[in-house]
């Protein structure tokens, strides 16, 4: 297996930088869908297809297995860039917005595909590779949640990798809610109708009533809120008719998830009036972790962490945290579910983003020691 890996980290590397630089938004993944399509078949797999949340799907079960263990990476990256996306080496680092998160994941299923094939393994138990779509911010998991649709009750397991190996393992899923909120006003001219009320104004009563608010608290659990976005207006001497934002709240406690929105709800209530026309839109809303089977998602838990300690060593920290990622939908149904990624990088929704080049060949051993057990 190292010697194969040694022997392909020239292909890895030509795949990754190429893969890389093909724009994928949220929902817009179609580019990366078409190159993937044909470098699966080009390596001889013509099994592979394309769902309609756009999931690049390769099956190694029949169409009625119970049972299944399931292996995601993400297509979709946080830049809504539809041009090709700069990929720059230098030395030992390959820098792009979206290089590690999740491409370089992406590319280490791809290159386990290929080591299966060529090998001519086949499959002990029923198994899955999925290269999903929109794992991302307004993707709302939906490539995810299709799969758990059509899979889901027949799923034994579910892992992810996303993100790189030295950022741990995700065990716990954070849940959030995401809201548009929109203010209506009459507006007017700034001076004219000066004294009319200011949609921007009134959507700012609301932040602040958000900003002064006190998040439950209990050990164990992270409960937080974010207005990530403002716009508004028309110009400097309009007195703003329409303005709205952006705002979450997450945690990994439904309690607290349930909580945040009461809250929500009441300072909505506290500035409303009839200076203003309040309209809200849920943009996304990714759930917190059900009853699942305490001793099987153990079980998958020493798994990662066995096969990441073979990458980082008998001294390498492994640490246990909670997460927003494609495992929020399978946990959410009581499927047990892992994430963690097959590099080792940083800057991870940066344009900044970078990996080490060298960690490739780790991620790629951990990413064997997960998989190669379902083949003979």
């Amino acid at each position: 297996m190292n010697p194969w890996i040694e022997e392909h980290a020239d292909e890895q590397l030509a795949l990754l930088k190429t893969l890389a630089a093909i724009p994928a938004p949220s929902h817009d993944e179609g580019r990366r869908v078409e190159f993937l399509l044909n470098w699966l078949a080009g390596i001889g797999i013509d099994n592979a297809y394309a769902d309609e949340a756009k999931n690049v799907i390769v099956p190694f079960a029949a169409p009625d297995a119970e049972g299944i263990t399931i292996y995601t990476a993400h297509t979709d990256v946080v830049f809504p860039d539809v041009t090709p996306l700069p990929v720059v080496q230098e030395g030992d680092l390959l820098k792009a917005p979206g290089v590690g998160d999740d491409t370089a994941n992406v590319v280490g299923i791809l290159m386990l595909l290929k080591y299966i094939k060529e090998k001519k393994l086949v499959p002990k138990d029923p198994v899955i590779f999925v290269l999903n779509s929109c794992e991302e911010g307004l993707g709302n998991l939906k490539g995810i949640r299709q799969i758990m649709k059509d899979f889901g009750p027949r799923t034994k397991e579910h892992v992810s990798f996303d993100g790189p190996y030295n950022f741990g393992i995700v065990t716990q899923a954070v849940g959030s809610e995401r809201w548009r909120v929109t203010a209506k006003t009459v507006g007017g001219h700034s001076y004219a109708a000066f004294g009319n009320p200011n949609a921007i104004v009134e959507l700012s009563r609301l932040i602040m009533k958000l900003n002064e608010q006190e998040v439950p608290k209990k050990e164990g659990v992270h409960t937080t809120f974010n207005v990530g976005t403002i716009s508004g207006g028309t110009s400097v001497n309009t007195i703003a008719q329409n303005a709205e934002m952006l705002y979450e709240y997450r945690s990994n406690d439904r309690e607290h998830l349930a909580q945040m929105r009461r809250q929500f709800e009441e300072a909505l209530e506290s500035v409303r009036s009839e200076r203003a026309e309040f309209s809200l839109e849920c943009v996304g809303e990714r759930p917190c972790g059900g009853e699942i089977d305490r001793e099987a998602l153990e079980r998958l838990h020493v798994r990662a962490e066995e096969a990441i300690r073979e990458a980082v060593g008998p001294e390498g920290e492994i640490w246990k945290r909670p997460g927003s990622t494609d495992s929020n939908i399978p946990l959410s149904m009581g499927i047990p579910s892992v994430t963690f990624g097959l590099y080792v990088g940083d800057g991870e929704h940066t344009r900044e983003e970078w990996l080490e080049i060298p960690s490739l060949a780790k991620g790629l051993q951990i990413g064997f020691k997960m998989v190669l057990p379902h083949f003979e």
